[in-house]
């Protein structure tokens, strides 16, 4: 009877954590799938979603080590990673967690050895050598903890293996980890409001400023600037998307003095600007941007009239890929967007490009307002 109460108990945490398990894996295949079919829209939203995400990984996969952990992290990345290349944010995410998972580790455990030393100089010569074993493997963590500094993990995280021990297994890093990913959840929805409470001391009165399509980051700024100053809006309407419309009714709602434009009017209109407001999809790491089609005419435009340009932006952004060209980091939307498909017989033989991003060099960004303040 024994017997068959353990097996049966047995047969039962093995289904519960096979159930876990089988859980967010299929939460993976489907943020994969989401991001395939672009139906996760949005830098913020694939920031929330992959955060979500790791944590439930964090909370419900069967792991012992941080290195076992790391291991099952890193291959969630690399899935989230090839279904949408150009979706910065995920990667950017998942190296974050990354760093997380290491620093607690190193974290817990110094605070381990500390403990250990303390103890061994407490009870005397008899913990002599358990004391000078733990000052030893504290110093190595200190040094271990150096090399990370010294090398962000942004850069290597999702690639070869990093010569620190993580295999020691510690109780208390799943709680620590998930309450670490808990405060980057409330980061990054917090992200508008920390980027907004700045919007003061980049916005003066009576001034002309020009943005970009469509943000709900630059909506903020500027909706919070119009709190207490009085300034002029002009909205160019970003082709072929034109979602500088949805853009231009939503400031006008908000009581702001707003004037859409075409995008072949940015250049003529760029002399009465005092300032340039926009959103990026992604910050490089030379500082350049990959922004909607049509930043970077309007980037040139500025610098000629020698207009400031401001990004506003959230860290989570952050990307440490180096661009090249306008080719490296871009894609093609269909031609439908440029030309009904009723009038594809006019145009037969012509190649129709459509690309959905620019990049624009750092030379041409003069600030940047993230969620932490501002950065030249």
């Amino acid at each position: 009877v024994k017997f068959t109460l353990s097996f049966s108990k047995s047969v039962k945490m093995a289904t519960k954590e096979q159930t876990g398990s089988s859980q967010w894996e299929k939460q993976v295949d489907q943020f994969v799938i989401d991001l395939k079919r672009r139906h996760t829209i949005g830098s913020f939203n694939a920031a929330k979603h992959t955060a979500e995400l790791l944590r439930t990984i964090v909370s419900s996969a069967k792991w012992y080590t941080a290195k076992s952990l790391m291991d099952i992290l890193i291959s969630v990345g690399k899935r989230l990673t090839a279904a949408q290349p150009l979706e910065f944010t995920t990667g950017n995410i998942v190296r974050r967690v990354l760093h997380i998972v290491r620093e607690e580790y190193l974290t817990i455990r110094r605070e381990q050895m500390s403990k250990m030393a303390e103890i061994g100089l407490k009870y005397g010569s008899s913990a002599n050598s358990l004391a000078a074993s733990a000052r030893l493997s504290a110093s190595s963590n200190l040094s271990a903890s150096a090399r990370l500094d010294r090398a962000p993990s942004m850069y290597s995280v999702l690639g070869e293996e990093q010569n620190e021990n993580f295999t020691e297994p510690i109780r208390e890093l799943k709680a620590a980890v998930i309450e670490v990913i808990n405060e980057l959840l409330e980061e990054i929805k917090s992200l508008h409001k920390n980027v907004a409470d700045q919007a003061i001391e980049h916005i003066h009165s009576n001034e002309v400023i020009m943005t970009f399509g469509r943000s709900r980051t630059v909506f903020e700024f500027l909706k919070a600037a119009a709190r207490k100053r009085r300034f002029d809006v002009i909205v160019a309407e970003s082709g072929p998307s034109l979602d500088g419309h949805q853009q231009a009714a939503e400031l006008s709602e908000a009581g702001i003095s707003t004037t859409l434009i075409t995008d072949a009017s940015i250049f003529a209109m760029m002399a009465r600007v005092n300032k340039v407001i926009i959103p990026t999809h992604a910050v490089m790491a030379n500082g350049g941007l990959v922004a909607p089609t049509g930043t970077h005419m309007l980037a040139v435009a500025a610098k000629h009239h020698s207009v400031p340009l401001m990004v506003c932006t959230g860290l989570y952004k952050l990307c440490p890929l180096y661009p090249y060209d306008q080719d490296t980091f871009n894609d093609f939307f269909a031609p439908s967007a440029v030309i009904r498909f009723e009038d594809a017989d006019a145009v037969h033989g012509v190649q129709i490009d459509c690309p959905a991003f620019d990049y624009i060099p750092p030379e041409l960004v003069h600030l940047f307002v993230t969620n932490i303040g501002g950065h030249n």
